[in-house]
């Protein structure tokens, strides 16, 4: 295709140089004044002296064409050759916009070329679009390539997991359409440095992204507010890599924003940012060592691709009816819960819980439970493989904060639909006012969980110092009631 385009440009332009080559005859052109050829005042066929030949000199070398002459030359590029040609001039730009070379091109590639007899109706039609802008063809078939490829990558994700509830393909799809996150950092001045992440940690429901390169303003006190953007970009050489497309999805502001503190080690202090954003601060000098943030999969597609740069993408409002809305003490019945425990490299529990349910009485405090592990039922009880920790990496160094990984959960509703999906950093805690002792676990409880406007999830865990090991005694997901009264258009 390259080499296609090359040849053709260059045999445009050996054609306009012939074009615009003088002519020679064996007849000598009559002189105008001392003798000196071609410079005779208002005689025709001089062009009008010395200032005309300059001027023709000066005139871009296409002007000299006719435009019906170059509209029948594009006429033969393909669409992107077209779209390339509209960056050389004024002229070709305008001309590359032309209506009829357009409506050939969308026709040739998404209308059936079965022929049909044209009704009065159509002619009107086509005499209504006659009449409109310029451009227009131009706009709908990038239209509808943006949404050709948008439903070729949404029946990719149509294959939905039957125990996360969530495409199976979405990070196959991500890495396929080349998308990456960035982001932004605003100081107190208002600059801005934007940053490309170092490295990528996906699992089965989310993804880690990690920045840690440099370009971090010099204190962490600087750091006004943070945007995350997603980006698809080209698959082209680090000499011709352009910008691509930039969806905003999240925007923080730290002043309504305050960070919390999670952990720290020897090297790094660690302080959570809502939603899902983890900073690295060295310690003793207030630097930035690394930015992380973990995403969830529910909508990440839709989310890094079709938002604006400064809007971000809405999800559709779905609501859906309950199951038994006319029964005043149902509540809720048959939720799901993909509940899984990690860090940036391995997982350190995972489990599935089904028929979840919570009757309308035991509504609280504007927040609907869901008992997922019960403590009074051993069974339920699970245990933790390896201890909690959360491995960080710098430009140069790299270590270990104990106490911290990443909570990531899925709630799906009665129509195993997602309903509730977040993505968090969590730490370990020491237990306020620990339970009283059960069963044969006679180790130290410690509490951990993850608080937001949009509901709850609490656990209680028993380190057990001769296994050297967590167990997961209690688990309590908490639903704000408002989330409830939004998908269902109840008043609960």
């Amino acid at each position: 295709m390259a080499a296609g385009r090359g040849e053709f440009f260059s045999s445009l332009l050996l054609g306009l140089e012939r074009t615009s080559a003088p002519r020679t005859t064996g007849t000598r052109q009559p002189s105008g004044g001392r003798g000196k050829p071609g410079s005779a005042r208002g005689l025709p066929g001089t062009g009008g002296g010395r200032v005309d030949r300059w001027r023709r000199k000066k005139e871009p070398k296409e002007r000299r064409l006719p435009s019906e002459i170059l509209l029948k030359i594009l006429s033969y590029l393909d669409a992107s050759s077209l779209l390339c040609v509209g960056h050389v001039s004024k002229l070709f730009h305008r001309l590359g916009d032309d209506d009829v070379t357009w409506q050939k091109i969308y026709t040739s590639e998404f209308v059936s070329q079965t022929w049909k007899p044209k009704s009065a109706g159509d002619e009107e039609d086509e005499e209504e679009e006659e009449d409109r802008s310029a451009g227009r063809w131009k706009k709908m078939y990038f239209r509808a390539m943006v949404g050709q490829e948008v439903t070729k990558w949404r029946k990719e994700l149509s294959e939905i997991s039957p125990s996360t509830g969530l495409p199976r393909q979405t990070e196959r799809v991500l890495r396929n359409l080349n998308v990456s996150w960035e982001l932004t950092l605003r100081d107190r001045r208002g600059r801005e440095v934007t940053l490309a992440p170092s490295r990528l940690h996906f699992f089965e429901s989310s993804v880690i992204v990690r920045w840690s390169a440099g370009g971090f303003p010099a204190r962490y006190r600087d750091i006004g507010g943070i945007r995350l953007h997603g980006v698809r970009r080209e698959r082209r050489s680090h000499e011709t890599r352009k910008p691509g497309w930039r969806s905003l999805m999240l925007k923080l502001d730290l002043k309504t924003h305050p960070p919390r503190f999670i952990g720290a080690d020897r090297l790094v202090r660690l302080v959570h940012l809502s939603p899902g954003f983890i900073i690295g601060i060295w310690r003793g000098q207030d630097s930035v060592a690394f930015i992380m943030v973990s995403l969830h999969f529910h909508q990440l597609v839709e989310k890094s691709l079709l938002g604006s740069p400064v809007c971000p993408y809405t999800e559709p409002a779905d609501r859906l009816p309950p199951a038994d809305h006319q029964d005043p003490e149902f509540g809720l019945h048959g939720y799901t819960l993909h509940f899984v425990l990690h860090n940036t490299g391995s997982e350190i529990m995972s489990g599935h819980f089904r028929q979840l349910s919570c009757r309308a009485d035991r509504f609280r405090r504007g927040l609907v439970e869901l008992t997922v592990v019960n403590r009074a039922d051993p069974s339920q009880h699970r245990s933790l493989s390896g201890s909690i920790k959360l491995p960080w990496k710098s430009d140069a160094l790299e270590g270990s904060v104990e106490n911290c990984c990443i909570m990531t959960s899925t709630l799906l509703d009665e129509f195993q639909k997602p309903f509730w999906c977040v993505s968090s950093p969590v730490c370990v805690t020491t237990a306020k006012a620990p339970p009283p002792r059960c069963f044969d676990y006679s180790g130290e409880h410690f509490a951990m969980g993850h608080r937001s406007p949009d509901g709850e999830v609490r656990m209680t865990l028993v380190w057990l110092k001769e296994q050297k090991q967590f167990f997961l005694v209690s688990l309590a997901v908490y639903v704000a009631l408002y989330k409830l009264n939004e998908r269902f258009g109840q008043k609960f």
